[in-house]
């Protein structure tokens, strides 16, 4: 015991620390460093301890996190001092200060840590002494992290950026809304944490999830089920059409109330597609994942995922059709590699947290690589088909004739994922990033990358009945003008016809 230090108290250098790991923006009075990045913490010793001497004095610390700390799902690591740290790795370091009383502690966290909050404990001998709490996140500014984004302008804008543009309204008429992400908010990023305590994973299994979260692919799969409140305990509750007894959707000017409600009672009422993705997106940053929101304009909903919006009308023009085609729809973009699918498929993932469709049983959707779904590669996780389909899909109008027949009347290729849009980087303007989810219509590339995975077969323009091959005893004569759809069908008699009207179908999720 005769090196043992006594300690006095423990400095967390809190606002030193939050600056150099650009943290410095939360308005939480805690320690929140970044992995993968040094901070330090100064121990000032009772009058009368032993004097720290450099490679004499021995002690270990101990970082914990979750409720079940294990050394073996990284939840708990131990490590001793060295003469310098290392950044691949928890590591420390340590030097007397210049009264002689303190010693200066420099720790390293693991650039492939879980996230979340920590406990920092010193060990001597069995003695241990708890230093505090820190709170640890992605590192958009270190190489080794998956997150890792090399553009400072960036790194400003889908990480620290507090105040952004969601674009909605139509193709033909874009407006742009602006939204407070608000993830430096006092208690905001406590409440983003909590989003990850109740997930159903983590009450399942404390253990795997907490250690799940060292990888930002599980984390932005966990958010995109847990913004909505489809599956159990989610943030907000998905509405369209009855707004009684909660907030119109249109109404939320930011995410920092929404949080804060949900922490208080539970899933918030109402919210559609950007008002998920908003929030989605504030939670990404305030964990440090770098993330922006995306608008898709003429955005299609595959219910059947054989990549085909199938527009079906009776002769009374009335839609019965499964599919839809939105006026636009929001999700995030989230930066990340892929060590899973390999290093092609790195940068940005899209993922959706408004409930369409049920993935692996839950209300998710993604993260799926833009490559992936610029390329047609729709075997790479997750949901690569649906979200492919949400920006490339083909149209066809049908209209079931009073007989049972159906007939092929219209459709297009070109209707679906147009101006998809995001806020441009470090000023208030729509970028178009439609070049990165597909190739410009027409190409040679989108044709072999849209044909090759269609799972339709298109056939001619005739009346098709339920068991038969096509007849050729009628003619159709599609015609498309503003937002209408003509359909003339000619009875093979030539004694009558029927004109058929149609009102494209415009939503908005």
């Amino acid at each position: 015991m005769s090196h043992v230090l006594d300690i006095e108290r423990c400095d967390l250098n809190i606002s030193t620390n939050k600056s150099s790991h650009h943290t410095d923006l939360f308005g939480d009075d805690i320690l929140i460093v970044r992995r993968g990045q040094n901070f330090t913490v100064t121990l000032h010793l009772k009058p009368g301890s032993k004097e720290f001497k450099q490679g004499e004095t021995k002690f270990t610390l101990i970082v914990e996190t979750g409720p079940l700390p294990r050394k073996e799902s990284d939840t708990k690591v131990s490590f001793g001092l060295s003469d310098s740290t290392v950044d691949t790795d928890w590591s420390a370091s340590a030097i007397t200060g210049p009264s002689g009383n303190t010693v200066s502690v420099s720790i390293n966290s693991s650039p492939n840590s879980p996230i979340g909050l920590y406990s920092l404990t010193l060990d001597q001998e069995g003695q241990k002494t708890t230093l505090g709490q820190f709170v640890l996140l992605y590192n958009a500014w270190c190489q080794r992290d998956a997150v890792y984004m090399p553009s400072e302008s960036k790194r400003k804008e889908y990480i620290l950026g507090q105040h952004g543009v969601i674009y909605r309204g139509t193709y033909k008429r874009i407006s742009g809304t602006p939204w407070n992400f608000g993830q430096f908010e006092s208690g905001i990023l406590d409440i983003c944490l909590k989003i990850l305590d109740v997930n159903p994973k983590f009450v399942s299994d404390a253990d795997k999830d907490c250690s799940g979260r060292r990888n930002p692919i599980y984390v932005t799969r966990v958010l995109s089920a847990m913004i909505n409140s489809n599956d159990e305990g989610g943030v907000l509750v998905g509405e369209w059409y009855d707004f009684e007894g909660g907030v119109h959707p249109g109404t939320w000017t930011g995410s920092g109330k929404i949080l804060r409600q949900w922490a208080k009672s539970g899933p918030v009422r109402f919210g559609q597609c950007w008002v998920f993705a908003a929030v989605a997106c504030t939670v990404s940053r305030a964990l440090g994942i770098p993330c922006r929101v995306v608008t898709n304009f003429g955005s299609a909903h595959d219910t059947n995922a054989n990549l085909v919006i199938e527009n079906f009308y009776d002769e009374n023009g009335e839609d019965m059709s499964d599919d839809s085609i939105w006026n636009f729809h929001v999700w995030v973009d989230s930066w990340m590699t892929r060590p899973d699918l390999g290093e092609d498929f790195d940068g940005w993932q899209a993922s959706d947290p408004t409930p369409q469709e049920k993935s692996e049983g839950v209300y998710c959707c993604g993260p799926a690589p833009l490559k992936a779904i610029k390329e047609g590669e729709l075997t790479r996780k997750y949901d690569a088909p649906f979200i492919f389909a949400e920006v490339n899909a083909d149209v066809i109008d049908k209209v079931q004739l009073s007989n049972g027949r159906m007939v092929e009347f219209g459709g297009s290729t070109k209707s679906v994922g147009r101006f998809i849009s995001t806020k441009a980087v470090g000023r208030d303007e729509r970028h178009d990033i439609t070049h990165q989810y597909k190739y410009a219509e027409g190409t040679a590339e989108t044709h072999i990358c849209t044909h090759t995975h269609t799972l339709h077969t298109y056939y001619s323009h005739s009346v098709i009945g339920p068991s038969e091959q096509p007849k050729k005893n009628v003619i159709q004569m599609p015609i498309s003008m503003y937002e209408f759809q003509f359909c003339v069908i000619f009875h093979a008699s030539g004694l009558s016809a029927q004109i058929l009207l149609f009102l494209n179908k415009q939503k908005h999720v």
